[in-house]
């Protein structure tokens, strides 16, 4: 019924020489209109008189029409958009406003996540290349819509030949010559697709991409550095990944970064991210093997938790509380010895007179090391956790229960795990009354 009144806006907007009350009067009909009404009602509108109305420079104007095309186009299937409006789309990847761009790349995300929509997309190569040059923009909302389109189109064979096969490769590569953060941003694309499948990781890796990436992981400039080393992170969060980075020697590689970070003054920098690697790696595989194969890693975890560095105990803490959440991480950190037993000692007295950001995290993790599920709560285990917890004081009992009394409401929820872990694996009676009761005067 809406479908009158809708093309009667359209039609006065299309004979006024200052259309912006009629714009706002179309807004207010096609917000009001369902999803459902809406495919009726714009099936025959004139939407070009829309797109046009956004070469203006009247922000205010953009801003209307924005909102109008925005809620219209949910209202089209993929392919109407990339068969009927190609070139306002490809008007709308050039704009000027960042919100017009916004929307065009939402809706060319649109199309090439349906099957048809991705060949209307592949056959229109000077519109991808306008998408890859999104990625450039200065605002990053902008960048990522591009990346999230360009992703989807490298769901399926096609889309992967285009852009890693074809004119597209080397307009990406240069787009990363823009500067630092464009090319990181082009490797968080190459990533994310790597991620896919063996099949998309072949694709990445013949590009060269992936390999001048690696590259960067020991060049001079430790900022580009670090971020480097949250790519390849994030590269290693795939089965195939790991695979890939075992067979480049980049494991051994970011192992052997860490022996040398000792005498490097500015490794603070990127040390926190070589950790954050190792301690994927290890939850993903085994942390035993991890450990085992690379020890460099638990003895520089151990020394940043002792070393109070607001820089990298953090990471320390976080890496310890992850590890010591499943068994396996358990009996690792016990095998030890007094390494870990001086880490817990120190850890109690973080807790208990730190920085308050630091004392979160280090009950954080503490009530990981002591969590045990009850399908775990052997004997030995039981007997673990519990020297642990006596590890932290001669009365580890008081001095949580003197941190949650404290007038901070996150140390209060932090302290409440740890009291909630104990009920669960207490193996005295006496602990176990005390738990509850504490943990019943922190919640009231």
């Amino acid at each position: 019924m809406m479908a009158a009144p809708i093309e009667s806006l359209l039609n006065e907007i299309c004979e006024s020489e200052d259309p912006i009350e009629e714009l706002k009067s179309l807004r207010t009909a096609v917000l009001a209109t369902p999803v459902s009404g809406l495919r009726q009602a714009v099936s025959g509108a004139r939407l070009e008189i829309i797109f046009g109305l956004l070469n203006t420079n009247d922000k205010e104007q953009i801003e209307v029409c924005v909102e109008i095309l925005s809620r219209v186009l949910q209202a089209l299937e993929p392919i109407q958009l990339a068969q009927n409006y190609k070139t306002a789309l490809q008007s709308g990847l050039n704009h000027p406003n960042d919100s017009v761009r916004l929307l065009t790349l939402t809706q060319m995300g649109r199309v090439a996540g349906h099957a048809d929509g991705v060949t209307q997309m592949l056959n229109s190569s000077e519109i991808l290349r306008d998408v890859i040059q999104c990625i450039s923009v200065e605002r990053i909302a902008v960048a990522k819509e591009a990346i999230a389109a360009l992703s989807k189109l490298s769901n399926t064979k096609a889309g992967l030949d285009a852009l890693f096969r074809s004119d597209l490769l080397n307009k990406l590569k240069d787009v990363m010559l823009t500067n630092d953060i464009i090319r990181y941003r082009v490797y968080e694309l190459i990533v994310g697709v790597s991620t896919v499948s063996p099949v998309c990781l072949g694709y990445c890796a013949n590009s060269g991409l992936i390999s001048q990436m690696l590259e960067e992981l020991t060049g001079d400039d430790v900022l580009v550095r670090a971020t480097a080393i949250e790519m390849v992170t994030s590269l290693a969060q795939s089965q195939h990944g790991r695979q890939y980075l075992a067979q480049q020697g980049i494991i051994d590689k970011i192992s052997n970064m860490i022996i040398a970070a000792e005498s490097d003054p500015f490794s603070s920098l990127y040390l926190p991210g070589l950790v954050k690697f190792f301690g994927s790696l290890a939850i993903m595989d085994s942390p035993q093997q991890v450990c085992e194969k690379y020890p460099v890693f638990l003895e520089v975890v151990f020394s940043m938790a002792i070393n109070l560095d607001p820089t990298l105990t953090p990471v320390a803490l976080d890496t310890l509380g992850v590890l010591g959440r499943t068994v396996e991480g358990k009996q690792v950190l016990q095998k030890t010895g007094e390494k870990f037993t001086s880490v817990l000692k120190r850890m109690s007295k973080v807790a208990a007179d730190g920085a308050t950001e630091l004392r979160v995290r280090c009950l954080e993790a503490l009530a990981q090391l002591l969590t045990l599920p009850v399908e775990q709560q052997t004997d030995d285990l039981l007997l673990l956790t519990e020297s642990w917890f006596n590890c932290l004081s001669s009365q580890p009992m008081l001095m949580i229960q003197n941190i949650s009394t404290q007038p901070f409401p996150e140390l209060h929820c932090s302290a409440l795990r740890i009291f909630t872990v104990r009920e669960c694996v207490c193996v005295c009676v006496f602990d176990f009354m005390q738990c509850c009761s504490v943990r019943l005067q922190i919640l009231s």
